[in-house]
């Protein structure tokens, strides 16, 4: 299980969360190995549709980066996720970028 990120960061692309992850886990939301940085200068139209993932292989559930999302985007669970937003669509993203598969709830 990891964190996820959810639909409220849906072109914010904030990086705090990069900044105080102690893991570098969090990546994109273009480059699988980025940290958000790659979106700076892009217009808020640009960054329609993109967003930060969490990468579940590399997660360790510490939590640092649920209060510092200024956006409430970051989950505790998959489940939380899925109850919150009423779809698994984040869960799948997630996990998608990294060429992961989700086995589902």
């Amino acid at each position: 299980m990891s964190y996820i990120i959810g639909m409220p960061c849906d072109g914010v692309c904030d990086t705090v969360c990069v900044d105080v992850c102690p893991v570098d886990c969090i990546h994109g939301p273009i480059d699988i190995s980025g940290s958000g940085r790659e979106v700076s200068g892009m217009s808020k139209e640009e960054l329609k549709g993109k967003q930060l993932y969490i990468d579940p292989a590399e997660c360790i559930d510490c939590g640092a980066c649920l209060p510092e999302c200024p956006v409430k985007a970051i989950y505790a669970t998959e489940e939380e996720t899925v109850e919150v937003e009423g779809n698994d669509e984040s869960v799948k993203k997630n996990y998608e970028f990294f060429n992961q598969s989700w086995g589902g709830l």
